[in-house]
């Protein structure tokens, strides 16, 4: 059985950056797909990015392509989201998923982590 937990997220202004640690205990990341998403209350939750494994090809939603970067690192079991230029609009709680749960783009269901939120504001 794994666990995961997100951090990272905090209050920025727009167009800064921050970076979103998904880490996860009970299975190596590079052994499966992870995936982040992100939910605004009463929106459903909407998918940004996925890594698969083990080749690590990376695959972006339209919102985030050439600002959001997914990556792993195989070693410490964590897998991230660079989140750079940053608008009100990416103001969200983020979560991490592992497997075919949210998977390039797939359903995403009721998360496992606690997620970690992150506002964008002047």
């Amino acid at each position: 059985q794994f666990q995961l937990a997100e951090s990272g997220g905090g209050s920025v202004q727009p167009g800064g950056s921050l970076r979103l640690s998904c880490t996860i205990s009970g299975t190596p990341v590079k052994d499966d797909g992870i995936t982040w998403a992100r939910q605004i209350p009463g929106k459903r939750r909407e998918w940004l990015s996925s890594i698969t494994p083990p080749e690590g090809a990376t695959y972006y939603a339209d919102s985030v392509k050439g600002r959001f970067t997914i990556s792993r690192d195989d070693a410490n079991n964590i897998v991230f989201l660079q989140m750079n230029s940053l608008q009100s609009e990416d103001s969200a709680m983020y979560y991490c998923y592992i497997g075919s749960d949210c998977y390039l783009g797939s359903y995403c269901g009721a998360p496992k982590g606690p997620g970690t939120q992150v506002t964008v504001s002047s």
